[in-house]
């Protein structure tokens, strides 16, 4: 009888087993279920599928064909494998056998990573041992329980327990067999300025993988991906999700075989990556993050939503409302000084904004982006004086103080570079590629860290600052280290991501009462593992408000709103060249951490006024936004007439419905947008205007939106339960 390894939560069940010759089988992940699953496997003579040579005669037994807990190179599968590796004679592959498992309460951790934590009565881990006796190779699969939320993460710890080196050519996190099904596949690509669009695709006969190869999760293909059953919903259907909480090169695989059976794969990407094990070390993979549902895709959605907000973020505004700001970028790019912010701030406080962030530009020689980068020190000719000055005026007109930083680049044209000049990725003899006219720098190299965040440090604690913004503006290439001695560069890009948490964390445990807003020309790193060390992350460059319904709605599928960072800005867009009016802009920026992007002095009056009623509002509805379960009322990629979602409160006492116009017709019709997520039995009351309306009737027919011969236009309603 196959010994059975079973992980319960509250509605799914995950279940391995170990055959008779020591294969770690996975057996099911779904639904919860009683009993044995190992009934599901079959075995036939499979034509050119390889058997096990302990098999003896039974040609019934092929890894090729049977599902596993953790696919390696070396043991007969020929589809695509987790784990790779090879000797220092360059002999490619392992044989994992199952050695033992155990359970203990409250969730792992992981080195220099970030991870799923959890109070010790709120998860527990169960740890698998594989080895490969001969290769002295053992890999220890974890598994991160939380009951209550549905969600089981996987990890992975490679240990070489030899004399000899090793070295790591593949190793992903996670691994799911499905014996039958019919899937599509969500995922989220995109480009800088328009990020996360939601595609839905078949999972055909092959291999289909997606990833980033540019060093952060990047613009392009966001590390979270979702497997749908063919006929599956927003409130129908089995799903499964997988987040990746890694912030730099990862790949997702989906493989349909030549069974009709389908695999998922998740990890770090393998291209350039060849990482050296010696005797006694211990390699630490990036956790995913997998939820099952099977009501459709809302539900999977507030699973992740639950998990990212309250046992991913951290800090002092992890629960509590963040300050609602101005940014002035856009309002000034390089073109300030000084006395220009104080103003920009003054005009703010005056309508309610309660911090102020100053954006690139500060620092250095830098008044365009062609130089500076790398030199943290404050410009005290461009700003008129001291930084503490200029956060001081601020601080007298009863708001907080921010601050912009770019701390893994580096300009040619700067103090730092000029001395420095190995401490930036290029390769000797070549001229490097250059993207917004910068480079990148070493942070797999420590004393690098240590003197960008030195420098930094010295900067906040020179004046009163409660938040940074942290961002990142070009992908890596030219990748080298010029540390002597150093030699495996298969190591780098990893080491890279790792140095980047390194001071991440270095300025969590140095300020613990700062926020931190992470940015990579927008939503360029926006990722569960970034959100680890910062809870909010800018969501896009692209503030137009009608394209960010798309980019907000693609988001929405894997994060939180609490963790989107959405703000009104100036019209026409300056991305787009759209006008939308100010509210509009407002109710889109209010699924977010909501702020301004423009200068406040250059509306008109009745928009300021506009602007204290918004900042009342988001004030007003806020915990509702950031802790009530998020619906989505329209796709924008099909719904061309209007886009809506709505927020609701788990007690389905409240509820705010939100409606934008994206077309406009002569004559047109009245749509009818349906809520999610009330109660059926009870009756809400519409704020606004004192009516009553039946649950039932707004869930399954709908409320009617009024017909305005105007585009863009946006409805918010509050509706208050009367019982």
């Amino acid at each position: 009888m196959m010994e059975l390894i079973t992980l319960q939560t509250e509605n799914t069940t995950y279940q391995m087993g170990v055959s008779e010759l020591g294969h770690l089988l996975h057996l099911y992940y779904g639904a919860k279920i009683k009993g044995d699953m190992s009934c599901l496997l079959t075995y036939y003579d499979r034509g050119f599928s390889g058997n096990p040579y302990e098999a003896g005669s039974d040609r019934t037994i092929s890894m090729d064909a049977l599902p596993q807990e953790y696919p390696c190179y070396g043991m007969g599968d020929y589809r695509s494998v987790a784990f790779n590796m090879r000797d220092e004679q360059g002999v490619f592959g392992v044989h994992l056998k199952y050695k033992e498992h155990h359970k203990t309460e409250g969730k792992y951790d992981i080195v220099g990573l970030p991870a799923v934590y959890a109070k010790e009565e709120e998860a527990y881990t169960v740890e698998v041992m594989l080895e490969d006796e001969e290769a002295k190779i053992e890999v220890i699969l974890k598994y991160g329980v939380l009951p209550k939320l549905d969600v089981i993460t996987r990890s992975v710890v490679v240990r070489n327990v030899g004399d000899t080196k090793r070295y790591i050519s593949k190793v992903y996190s996670s691994t799911l067999d499905f014996l039958t099904g019919e899937f599509d596949l969500l995922h989220f690509h995109g480009r800088h300025n328009m990020e996360r669009m939601m595609e839905r695709v078949p999972v055909i006969h092959g291999n289909q993988s997606f990833g980033s190869k540019r060093g952060t999760s990047s613009h392009q293909h966001n590390p979270f991906f979702i497997l749908a059953e063919k006929d599956t919903t927003e409130e129908f259907g089995s799903c499964y999700g997988m987040s990746f909480l890694y912030s730099g090169n990862f790949r997702f695989e989906v493989e349909k075989d030549q069974y009709n059976q389908t695999r998922i794969q998740m990890g770090l990407l393998d291209e350039m990556f060849d990482y050296e094990l010696n005797p006694g070390e211990e390699f630490y993979a990036p956790e995913v993050a997998m939820a099952y549902s099977k009501e459709g895709l809302t539900q999977l959605s507030q699973i992740y939503h639950k998990l990212i907000r309250y046992h991913v973020c951290r800090g002092a505004y992890k629960e509590t409302r963040r300050p609602i700001l101005i940014n002035n970028w856009e309002a000034t790019y390089f073109d300030f000084n000084g006395e220009k912010i104080v103003n920009i701030a003054r005009q703010a406080s005056e309508l309610g904004v309660e911090m102020l962030v100053l954006d690139d530009g500060w620092f250095g020689k830098r008044d365009d982006d062609n130089s500076g980068l790398g030199d943290w020190y404050v410009n005290e000719k461009k700003m008129n004086g001291t930084l503490a000055e200029v956060s001081n005026k601020v601080h007298e007109m009863g708001m907080k103080f921010g601050l912009w930083i770019e701390p893994e680049m580096v300009n040619e044209d700067s103090d730092l570079y000029k001395e420095h000049p190995d401490w930036a990725f290029t390769i000797p003899s070549r001229k490097p590629i250059r993207s917004r006219n910068q480079l990148v720098l070493d942070f797999s190299r420590k004393e690098v860290v240590d003197h960008i965040f030195n420098q930094i440090a010295t900067v906040i604690d020179s004046a009163q600052i409660e938040y940074i913004k942290m961002d990142m503006n070009r992908s890596i290439c030219d990748v080298y280290s010029a540390l002597e001695g150093y030699q495996n560069y298969g190591k780098i890009m990893h080491q890279y991501v790792l140095g980047v948490y390194d001071f991440l964390e270095r300025m969590l445990n140095r300020y613990p009462n700062i926020l931190i807003e992470g940015c990579s020309g927008g939503g360029g790193r926006f990722d569960a593992g970034m959100l680890y060390y910062t809870p909010q992350i800018w969501c896009s460059d692209n503030t137009d408000a009608i394209e960010r319904i798309t980019i907000q709605h693609g988001t929405s599928f894997g994060y939180p709103i609490s963790a989107v960072g959405s703000h009104v800005s100036a019209v026409p867009n300056h991305q787009t060249g759209r006008k939308t009016s100010i509210h509009t802009r407002s109710v889109v920026a209010m699924a977010g951490s909501f702020g301004y992007e423009l200068d406040l002095n250059l509306i008109s009056e009745e928009e300021k006024e506009a602007v204290k009623t918004q900042i009342e509002s988001y004030k007003k509805y806020w915990n509702l936004i950031h802790n009530g379960e998020y619906y989505r009322l329209h796709n924008p990629n099909i719904h061309t007439e209007m886009a809506a979602w709505n927020f609701v409160s788990e007690d389905k006492k409240e509820a705010l419905v939100n409606v934008v116009s994206l077309t406009t017709h002569g004559n047109a019709p009245v749509h009818y947008v349906k809520c999610k997520g009330l109660d059926e039995n009870k009756q809400y009351q519409l704020e606004e205007t004192g009516e009553v309306y039946d649950g039932s009737m707004l869930v399954n027919v709908g409320l009617p939106i009024p017909v305005i011969p105007k585009e863009y236009q946006a409805w918010q309603y509050h509706f208050i339960a009367l019982s």
